[in-house]
């Protein structure tokens, strides 16, 4: 069976393309009522155009057991359609001891996640259980997107070589904790300048970016800022911009659109660095 990043790499290349759509279900702005058939429907429209999908747990756990069985359907569905792509779990997990191998445990084997983003806060045994599985992504989430990351991620902390915020700090604790080759980071679109400063200290590690449309991340800077030397390894998430580009009977459609849009507008770029599919 093949890795995570294998099919990572693999579904890049196949689907020439960066885009990740997160699969984040909300029945406030569906124009269905039934969670699975929306998302199958997305992934029926997107399945050639993306690199990954992620689902946000949240989503579908606050719709209770309905909600926990749609996303079990849906991964599912995922790897019997749409194999080659890998889906990403967004849990930001992260805990101790047995309850650790647990997450590990439920993320990978239960839910079938081929990668999932793990909260770092606990430190290095917090997410050892998740760095055993070889096969599988580990996303620390690192430098979020939202407004008030600052508030924690920006703290000034006193190194040998001065001051250095805590989110820089976080990013190389993670690459020496990728001996398997296996750990990502998740960076905010919304902090290109941010971006760039942990791509230059990461040069090769995938880098899952969150943020991209409905809460203002820059396109094109997360694909110059976010890419690796080659042009890969940055995983582009967009969910509401292409979830919900219709409220009407033709959603699947216009997604297909709007998602072709933004991997067409990040191969312009990829181009422009010398750094296309071709």
């Amino acid at each position: 069976m093949a890795s995570f990043m294998e099919k990572l790499e693999s579904a890049s290349l196949d689907n020439r393309s960066l885009l990740c759509v997160g699969l984040d279900p909300d029945p406030r702005q569906m124009p269905v009522s039934d969670l699975f058939e929306f998302n199958r429907a997305i992934i029926d429209a997107t399945a050639d155009l993306v690199c990954a999908y992620k689902p946000n747990l949240s989503f579908y756990e606050a719709q209770g057991i309905p909600g926990l069985e749609a996303l079990k359907r849906t991964v599912e569905y995922i790897h019997s359609t749409a194999a080659r792509v890998p889906v990403i779990g967004d849990a930001k997990r992260g805990e101790l001891g047995p309850s650790a191998e647990s997450y590990a445990k439920a993320m990978f084997d239960v839910w079938g996640f081929d990668a999932i983003t793990a909260n770092a806060w606990g430190g290095r045994e917090s997410l050892q259980p998740f760095f055993d599985r070889e096969d599988k992504g580990v996303f620390v989430w690192c430098r979020s997107s939202n407004n008030g990351a600052g508030d924690i991620q920006d703290l000034p902390v006193a190194t040998r070589d001065g001051q250095r915020p805590v989110f820089e700090l976080l990013a190389e604790m993670a690459l020496g904790w990728n001996g398997n080759g296996n750990v990502g980071l998740v960076i905010g679109a919304t902090y290109p300048l941010e971006m760039k400063k942990v791509r230059d200290g990461c040069p090769d590690m995938p880098f899952l970016i969150p943020g991209v449309g409905a809460q203002g991340g820059a396109l094109e800077e997360s694909v110059r800022c976010g890419a690796n030397s080659d042009g890969r390894m940055a995983i582009v998430s967009s969910s509401r911009g292409v979830l919900y580009a219709s409220g009407g009977s033709d959603y699947a459609q216009a997604a297909r659109q709007a998602a072709l849009v933004l991997r067409e507008q990040m191969n312009a770029v990829l181009e422009q660095e010398g750094k296309g599919w071709s």
